[in-house]
């Protein structure tokens, strides 16, 4: 179903924003240089609620990646980042964030034009999420320690004694690869905790979404960031992220984005056993029992979908009610999506911006249809438009069945599936049934009903009468296919250590 939609592109309100755009041609970041891609090759990045072009930025290949795994380990290696207490790396990090804030209205243009999303979800979500992911891993850096172990050892030579004891040294060099859905956050979740332990990185940015990603850069230079500490290559995920990924010189990649490319994460990781943290796909239920206050469940569970055009791992893709109360929820949540309006991102008015391109678009549209043709029932939504179809209708699908692929499938699309079920038995089984597990959510007034439900669902992150809820403070990551390891809170600095025991006769 076409969907009429005109859009007026919007130019951005600060003066930095505008500075920054009429650089048109970028540069990666390498070494503490500005430079371009050894071959010369450009790519094109837009506006996806426009089509506008907003610059090109290098066309990184394996080449470029080179180089700056190159630095990113004379870094390592230098004294200057080496030797550096944890103490000067929490004030720069808690300098980054500082510089974060004071240009926050300016990263969230970027961002909005960059990506698509409302102002609004950069200016008090993404953004703000992206400063206090730097400000909690500063706090982290003077906190990483080792243990003393009481040895049963009892041949050491007489009247000598085992001192034995662990240290926690950074694991290298990091190749660190982000999604295009949020991608100033989701990059500060893996520089922070890697800086924080002394590691040194490579970023891989979205080919759609590097513009922030850049500006950051530039922000983490003026922090007084140590030149080759980090590292950006922009450019193709089958040619930049690949050859990153696969470089013998990286000793750990961090990667989100889909479970399919994750997989290929892990054959191109054989080649030194480089470590891996992998934040990966998810089709998440949302559970809402005949108990729920739909008053806070019927809007918390159509934005646990509709938040950012349903470009979210978490996103509650999967909406299960119970049958006492279904069609009053399903109902609540299509005359909220109905209530939603789409529009370009820089509109004060908008509530929902495109998807991120139009391959993206199209692949939504795709499932939709493939939902339709199976026999579900579209209650509302369904559409596609705007100036190159980029922008997807909220959809509610109902009467679908478990073999679907809709059901089956990660949409990342503003598209959820509606089904009733009858008992608490029953919506278990229907919940844990995906190879997904990163999160869910459970609406009930009932404390021992949520607890139980929590406890039995195989998921990552289980929320109760909430979705979506994120912190600096709160492991984020995923069980099954989801993904390994976990990003955020204490953990998050681990993924980044390495334990070393020393044992001594003394």
């Amino acid at each position: 179903m076409s969907l009429a939609l005109e859009i007026v592109d919007l130019p951005p309100a600060t003066a930095a924003a505008k500075e920054f755009l009429q650089r048109r041609d970028h540069r990666m970041f390498i070494g503490g240089e500005w430079v371009e891609a050894q071959s010369g090759a450009r790519l094109e990045t837009h506006n996806p609620a426009s089509g506008a072009l907003l610059g090109t930025i290098p066309a990184g290949a394996a080449a470029d990646v080179d180089r700056a795994v190159s630095a990113a380990r004379a870094a390592f290696e230098s004294p200057a980042w080496r030797d550096m207490t944890g103490a000067k790396r929490a004030r720069l990090l808690w300098k980054i964030a500082d510089l974060i804030e004071a240009n926050l209205d300016e990263l969230c243009e970027l961002e909005t034009l960059d990506q698509g999303k409302p102002l609004w979800v950069g200016k008090y979500a993404e953004v703000p999420g992206a400063i206090e992911q730097f400000r909690y891993f500063a706090g982290a850096a003077t906190k990483i320690e080792g243990t003393t172990i009481p040895s049963s050892i009892d041949y050491q030579p007489p009247g000598k004694k085992i001192f034995a004891y662990t240290v926690k040294e950074p694991l290298g060099v990091v190749g660190a690869i982000v999604p295009w859905n949020s991608p100033l956050v989701l990059t500060a979740m893996k520089i922070a905790p890697a800086l924080a332990a002394g590691c040194t990185m490579v970023l891989k940015p979205a080919e759609d979404t590097s513009l922030t990603a850049l500006r950051l850069a530039e922000l983490i230079a003026e922090a007084g960031v140590p030149p080759g500490v980090f590292n950006v290559v922009t450019g193709l995920g089958e040619t930049a992220g690949a050859a990153l990924a696969a470089h013998p010189g990286v000793d750990k990649v961090t990667f989100t984005g889909s479970t399919e490319v994750g997989k290929l994460m892990l054959d191109a990781a054989k080649g030194n056993l480089k470590r891996l943290t992998l934040e990966l796909g998810g089709k998440s239920p949302a559970i809402v029992m005949p108990d729920a206050d739909l008053e806070l469940a019927i809007p918390g569970v159509a934005n646990a979908i509709f938040f950012n055009a349903g470009q979210v791992c978490v996103a509650g893709s999967r909406l299960y009610v119970h049958d006492s109360i279904f069609e009053r929820v399903v109902e609540g949540v299509a005359n909220y999506a109905r209530g939603i309006r789409l529009g370009h991102g820089l509109d004060p008015q908008t509530q929902m911006g495109p998807v991120v391109n139009v391959k993206q678009a199209e692949r939504i549209a795709g499932y939709v249809e493939s939902g339709r043709a199976a026999g579900a029932e579209i209650r509302v939504g369904g559409g596609r438009g705007g100036p190159r179809g980029t922008f997807i209708e909220p959809t509610v699908l109902t009467r679908v069945r478990p073999d679907m692929k809709v059901v089956r499938e990660e949409i990342f699309g503003p598209v959820v599936v509606a089904t009733p079920f009858d008992d608490v038995e029953e919506i278990v089984t229907l919940a844990n049934d995906t190879h997904y597990g990163l999160a869910a959510s459970v609406w009930t007034e009932s404390l021992s009903a949520a607890h139980r439900l929590a406890a039995q669902i195989r998921a990552g992150t289980v929320w109760i009468n909430c979705h979506s809820m994120f912190d600096a403070t709160l492991p984020i990551g995923g069980m099954k296919q989801s993904g390994w390891g976990r990003e955020s809170g204490q953990q998050a600095v681990e993924n980044y250590l390495e334990t070393k025991t020393i044992c001594a006769v003394i």
